[in-house]
C-alpha cells in the first residue's frame, strides 16, 4: 500500500446490518457481499459467528459464509465473540477473524457480559486456537474514544488492551469510536499514539458519525498516519449497545473523500453508489448516507426533465 493510498475495510454486511430492524435473507446477503467485492472491496466483514438470541440479524453467517464466491486477493472476514464462535467460524472455513471488546467496563459488561480481565482472557484461549489453525485475526477495541455509560476513556487503558490484544497472538488492532464521541483532535493524538505503539500496518480507525465528526475524524486519522479505514455502504450500522450510536461512515462519502484529496482506494465511488442503490431498492434499509441521497435526487430530477421533455 504506497503513501498516497488507502485500504477501505466494508464493515456494511455485519456492522451495518446488525442494527437495522431488517433482516435479510442469505440470497440477498450472499448478492450484497459480492457486489461490494466486484466494485473494488479488497476486505469485507462478511457477518458474525455470535448467537443469534443476541443478534438474531446474523442467525444465519454459517451459511453465508459458505455460500460468497472467494475470490482471489480478498479477504472475508467473520467477527467471533469467543471460541464458540470461533470454532464455528472455522467449520464454515473462515481463514480471516475479528474479535471485540471494549476499552471501557461498563461497555464491555453490556456488550459481552464480561469484565475487561475476563475478555482478555477469554480472548487468549481463542486465539491460540486461531493461530494454530493460521487463522489471521483483527482486534477491535470499542469505545476508544468515548463510553456511552462512563463518558471519556483514558487512552492509555486503549493502548495498554491493544498491546495486550497483539502480544496474546491478535495480527492487528481496529480502534472503534463506538458512539461517535471522538473529536479531530483527539482522534489525530490516539492514531499517532498508536502507530508510533505498533505500527502503520497494524492499527485501522472504525469511526461512526453519530455527531456529524465521522469525515473529519477520518481525515484527522489520515493526517496523522493511519492508512485502513473501516466503512460501511450507505452509513448503514450501529452499535446495539451503544443507545443513540449512529452508523459508520458511509464508504461512498469515504471515497468522495479520498478521490478528492488524489488518495487512491482502489474503488470506484460511482459503483459503491450503484451497490447503495441496490441496498436501498432490495430493502426496506433508510440509508444515512448524505452522498447516496443527495446523487439520487439528482437522478430523480433529470428522469423527471427527461419525461417533461419527452411530453413537450
Amino acid at each position: 500500500m504506497g503513501e498516497d493510498s488507502v485500504r477501505i475495510f466494508e464493515v456494511g454486511p455485519r456492522d451495518g446490518l446488525q442494527n437495522e430492524s431488517v433482516i435479510l435473507d442469505v440470497d440477498r446477503k450472499v448478492e450484497m457481499i459480492e457486489r461490494l467485492v466486484e466494485m473494488g472491496v479488497r476486505d469485507i466483514e462478511f457477518g458474525s459467528f455470535v448467537h443469534p438470541k443476541w443478534i438474531p440479524q446474523m442467525a444465519d453467517t454459517e451459511e453465508v459464509a459458505r455460500r460468497v464466491t472467494r475470490r482471489e486477493g480478498v479477504r472475508y472476514w467473520g467477527l467471533v465473540p469467543n471460541l464458540v464462535g470461533l470454532e464455528r467460524a472455522l467449520e464454515a472455513n473462515t481463514t480471516h477473524i475479528a474479535t471485540f471488546m471494549s476499552a471501557s467496563e461498563t461497555h464491555n459488561q453490556h456488550n459481552v457480559n464480561r469484565t475487561v480481565d475476563e475478555s482478555l482472557d477469554c480472548l487468549k484461549t481463542a486465539y491460540e486456537t486461531a493461530n494454530a489453525e493460521d487463522v489471521t485475526i483483527r482486534a477491535y477495541v470499542s469505545t476508544a474514544f468515548g463510553c456511552p455509560y462512563e463518558g471519556d476513556v483514558p487512552f492509555d487503558r486503549v493502548l495498554a488492551i491493544a498491546e495486550t490484544l497483539l502480544a496474546q497472538g491478535a495480527d492487528m488492532i481496529a480502534l472503534g469510536d463506538t458512539i461517535g464521541a471522538g473529536t479531530p483532535h483527539q482522534v489525530r493524538d490516539g492514531a499517532r499514539r498508536a502507530i508510533e505503539a505498533f505500527g502503520v500496518d497494524r492499527v485501522a480507525m472504525h469511526l461512526h458519525d453519530t455527531q456529524g465528526m465521522g469525515l473529519a475524524n477520518a481525515l484527522a486519522a489520515y493526517q496523522a498516519g493511519i492508512r485502513i479505514f473501516d466503512t460501511s455502504v450507505g452509513a448503514t450500522g450501529g452499535c446495539p449497545y451503544a443507545p443513540g450510536a449512529a452508523g459508520n461512515i458511509a464508504t461512498e462519502e469515504m471515497i468522495h473523500m479520498f478521490d478528492g484529496m488524489g488518495v487512491d482506494s482502489g474503488i470506484d465511488r460511482d459503483r459503491v453508489l450503484e451497490v447503495a442503490g441496490w441496498v436501498d431498492r432490495e430493502t426496506d434499509i433508510d440509508l444515512p448516507s448524505k452522498l447516496y441521497q443527495y446523487t439520487s435526487q439528482l437522478e430523480a430530477a433529470e428522469d423527471q426533465t427527461e419525461e417533461t421533455r419527452a411530453t413537450a
